[in-house]
């Protein structure tokens, strides 16, 4: 990835865009040429394009950082039914997932780009029985992207930071890393975003600036905000990233709102981020 350390950049799927010029037009008015792109099958932030998609955004001159996974049958409506439904977490789904996953990985190799994201799932604690297939899965997950020269980085949020730190070092799988999400952290309850940074730093390869509140009431999804207006602590997380020595792009989801409202809360986040990093 040719660009500047820490540059900033976007999620399309927060922008709920469905064809690279409309992206493109929305990332011009926002003044930034960086972008995280969604896969784009039919069920995640599917494209007008199609099967022509990667020529269209190569040709589009964007600046891709990496692509985004996600799987049909994934519901986010509580933090029980993602547990039940996210990643690679029930093993009837994993067959069909790895598939899809091959897919997608073709797809990042056709937009020339050699990261891709995605949740795992809820990984299993040590001593669970349902740890060693979860592994097993990811270790599967590790050689598809291998043959394709893939890095494939795993969102923080769905596990403590103690645990994925854990699993990566029990996997020992050098294409396997983490794709930071501060707000998740929040969003499940599962720790503090900036000493997750520090326990995960070595491994982070991207990250999604997003902010929120934790919930009150366990069991229930914490409320996401707009950039500084949460718990995360934007400026000390960028503080953090670069105390631990991540040098990538900082890429801003904003997954609540209607289309004006997701553009208009992006373009605050830009410009708290270039505060941020200028201070």
């Amino acid at each position: 990835m040719s660009m500047a350390p820490l540059s900033i950049g976007v999620c399309s799927w927060s922008l709920q865009v469905k064809n690279i010029p409309e992206l493109k037009r929305f990332m011009d008015r926002l003044g930034i040429t960086v972008v995280q792109i969604a896969c784009g099958d039919p069920h995640h932030a599917s494209w007008d394009e199609g099967e022509a998609m990667p020529e269209a955004a190569r040709a589009a001159g964007l600046q891709m950082t990496g692509t985004m996974l996600g799987f049909p049958g994934e519901d986010y409506t509580t933090p029980q039914t993602i547990q039940k439904t996210g990643g690679f977490g029930d093993p009837a789904t994993r067959p069909e997932r790895l598939e899809r996953l091959r897919w997608a990985l073709d797809r990042t190799r056709a937009l020339g780009l050699s990261d891709m994201m995605l949740h795992a799932g809820f990984i299993p604690e040590p001593g669970d029985p349902e740890r060693t297939g979860f592994l097993d899965t990811l270790g599967q997950v590790s050689q598809l992207g291998q043959e394709k020269g893939i890095t494939i980085a795993f969102e923080t949020g769905q596990e403590t930071a103690d645990l994925l730190r854990l699993t990566l070092d029990e996997l020992r799988c050098p294409n396997l890393k983490v794709n930071f999400d501060p707000a998740n952290m929040l969003l499940y309850d599962k720790g503090d975003p900036l000493r997750a940074v520090e326990i995960l730093g070595p491994d982070i390869r991207s990250v999604h600036v997003k902010d929120a509140n934790r919930t009150r009431v366990p069991g229930t999804w914490g409320e996401e905000v707009p950039l500084g207006q949460g718990q995360v602590n934007i400026r000390a997380f960028v503080q953090t990233l670069k105390k631990v020595g991540y040098q990538g792009p900082l890429c801003i989801e904003r997954e609540v709102g209607d289309q004006d409202q997701r553009f208009a809360d992006i373009a605050h986040g830009i410009r708290l981020l270039r505060e941020c990093l200028v201070g």
